[in-house]
């Protein structure tokens, strides 16, 4: 594995209003980072309180761990800028640094990146949403693959709403992005509690992981399926979308939501009773899983890439309050 030195530029720093894609080194004076291996997270919307949170949630690992490592933090403006995620991928290596730690917004297209990354001496690590397999067989690439079983944590709650559902009922789904295999994952884990409990879905449509784009189509969603009982959102930023178009139906009594993520707006959601549960993925440990993984593979370049499954938990009114 090659060694690399160089400056790490101190661009903007990841508080208070963020911007839609910025760059941020932890090295406190700017001035470099000291023969110290520089690692790179490459995360999707910034825009989204769950990438904000992991952003955080490295910094703070980093900050712990200043003499291991320097990280740069990157994201982009929303989930759909593929160019651009693929632009910061060439830019770190081109920036010489040893690792890129990254959540893809697509499971299929920043592959061919990746590869050129690994070519040119960067170990890479997969977070959040995995890459598509074979696509990586194509590319002759293995990458290995650091987060939570997507479909498991989606049955776990779709199986909760079920146990306030009767059979025959009808529900509706809001997906994410349909390229994203985190997406795949969680729409088929909803599938799967809804068919084992002889629920019905309606429509499943994908609202792209956005909060007002869920709140258009939930809205259309509710005008045309008046009897559906239940919405089922991929992440929290769809169910928090979903909260707003069910009270302008006048349907918060008897419309009930979930989500996934368990982000902090979703977290007061659930305890008023407007969402029903939602999913923890732990976030602010999910990108420090990936970088601890990718500090193993670089002080033994020996070390064979391996996949780390990381917990996954329901969270609903009963576990957030005493």
């Amino acid at each position: 594995m090659k060694r690399k030195f160089g400056l790490v530029v101190l661009v903007v720093a990841l508080a208070g209003c963020r911007p839609s894609s910025t760059t941020t080194s932890t090295d406190a004076d700017g001035t470099g980072d000291n023969g110290k291996p520089r690692v790179a997270l490459i995360m999707k919307s910034l825009a989204n309180e769950f990438f904000s949170t992991m952003a955080d949630g490295a910094q703070a690992h980093q900050e712990e761990n200043a003499d291991d490592y320097a990280l740069i933090v990157n994201g982009i403006k929303d989930e759909r800028d593929l160019s651009r995620q693929v632009a910061l991928v060439e830019e770190m290596v081109s920036s010489n640094v040893d690792a890129i730690v990254i959540a893809p917004a697509d499971s299929k297209a920043l592959v061919p990146a990746l590869r050129r990354a690994q070519q040119a001496g960067v170990v890479v690590v997969n977070i959040d949403n995995r890459l598509d397999a074979d696509v990586l067989k194509t590319e002759g690439i293995t990458i290995p693959f650091v987060g939570p079983d997507n479909r498991a944590g989606a049955k776990k709650v779709g199986q909760y709403l079920a146990n306030q559902l009767n059979g025959g009922d009808q529900v509706l789904v809001l997906e994410g992005i349909r390229t994203s295999f985190n997406a795949q994952q969680r729409r088929e884990g909803f599938q799967q509690a809804m068919a084992e409990a002889g629920v019905e879905i309606v429509d499943s449509q994908s609202a792209e992981w956005e909060m007002s784009k869920a709140n258009t189509i939930a809205s259309s969603m509710l005008s045309e399926h008046p009897n559906a009982k239940a919405i089922l959102a991929a992440n929290d930023s769809m169910a928090l979308g979903a909260v707003a178009a069910v009270r302008s139906a006048g349907r918060s009594d008897d419309v009930m939501i979930v989500g996934f993520d368990n982000i902090s707006a979703v977290q007061q959601a659930i305890i008023d009773g407007k969402i029903l549960a939602t999913a923890d993925q732990h976030g602010d440990q999910l990108a420090v899983f990936g970088i601890e993984a990718a500090l193993k593979m670089l002080r033994d370049p020996d070390t064979k890439p391996e996949d780390v499954e990381t917990p996954v938990d329901l969270i609903h009114q009963q576990t957030l309050t005493p």
